[in-house]
């Protein structure tokens, strides 16, 4: 028996005790003495509950969620999550009611939506969770995404074709932001808000301040950008390409298309996407592409990003390469032979 009593100092309730040899002082955070004999019980339940059953038995998805926050985990979709599971054990929460509470809190979402929002911040706090010791690790399956093509990456005869509109219309600054994003992977947010004195045409390096984590990331740049954006006159404090808001740089794109009679792209789809895409299909290795581009996983690089258009054709190639050459008169001349599968009708 613990035998925890409530002590007061300076009006603030404390149990204090004996627990398995060890002294015990826990502030219970209350003046009202029915509160605070309230709380003394619930903390000595916890005391023996956590010793007879692990920490997976006491410690809560809240507990977790702060302690996953407070070490640098994404925050953005953690409250609904968060609320959903409220009061519950970490350890008991089974990947099949991550994936309902996915369908609960977005029941008119899509498919990616659910995951990027529901299924990936509670997979993530439990897993941190894990780390710490408090309960074993969960895999969820992810709900299946259609492939869809409104990122269908663009080529040079879209960006040749888009470019000539642009500068036609006296647009430099969109030009220059739209290649800049297709030939380093940067997303819109992260053009938009380069500033010139994190751009070195030397050295051809521009430096982008990280939207999703607090790091730095080196673009490098090739000739034509430099060409495009010495023209742009950069200048300290100010932005490379002018535009502050990112539906500005898409409803421009969008009128560019128009002019040009090619198919209407989005930021996203004629920059990070394309660049993803170009890279691989020109030759780069995949974790070549992903430290060019800034990107840390590789799952998602290869299933979002990259469509290998000639996948097909360049593995033909290969084996062509591997049996090299043959004689095709003489695979003609084969006699071919009548063949049958299966049982013969009347045969054994």
């Amino acid at each position: 028996m613990p035998g925890l009593k409530v002590e007061w100092r300076d009006g603030i309730a404390y149990a204090t005790g004996t627990f398995n040899g060890k002294r015990i002082r826990k502030s219970l955070k209350t003046r009202n003495p029915a509160e605070a004999e309230e709380q003394r019980a619930i903390y000595e339940a916890k005391l023996y509950k956590r010793s007879t059953y692990g920490e997976a038995a006491v410690r809560t998805f809240e507990e977790a969620a702060v302690s996953y926050l407070e070490q640098g985990g994404e925050g953005r979709y953690v409250p609904k999550v968060l609320k959903h599971f409220k009061g519950r054990a970490v350890g008991s929460i089974m990947p099949a009611e991550i994936r309902g509470a996915a369908l609960t809190l977005y029941p008119k979402a899509s498919a990616s939506t659910r995951n990027r929002q529901a299924v990936t911040p509670a997979r993530s706090i439990i897993n941190h969770a894990h780390d710490l010791g408090w309960c074993g690790p969960v895999k969820v399956k992810q709900f299946d995404v259609a492939k869809s093509r409104k990122n269908k990456p663009v080529d040079r005869d879209w960006m040749t074709k888009f470019l000539a509109e642009s500068d036609k219309s006296g647009l430099p600054h969109l030009s220059a932001c739209v290649l800049f994003m297709q030939q380093t992977g940067a997303r819109v947010s992260e053009a938009i808000n380069l500033l010139g004195e994190f751009v070195d045409l030397g050295a051809r390096v521009a430096m982008l301040e990280k939207t999703k984590t607090d790091e730095w990331s080196p673009r490098y740049l090739t000739a034509e950008l430099v060409a495009r954006m010495a023209a742009l006159g950069l200048e300290k404090g100010k932005r490379v390409f002018g535009y502050t808001d990112r539906q500005a740089v898409n409803r421009r794109i969008k009128a560019v298309c128009k002019r040009a009679k090619i198919e209407p792209r989005s930021s996203h789809a004629a920059g990070r996407h394309s660049f993803a895409t170009n890279a691989i299909n020109g030759g780069a290795r995949i974790k070549e592409a992903m430290d060019a581009g800034g990107w840390k996983s590789a799952s998602l690089f290869m299933q979002t990003y990259v469509h290998s258009e000639e996948a097909g054709r360049n593995v033909a190639g290969i084996f062509d390469r591997e049996a090299g050459l043959f004689d095709a008169k003489q695979v003609q001349s084969i006699k071919k032979k009548r063949v049958r599968f299966g049982k013969q009708k009347g045969k054994s």
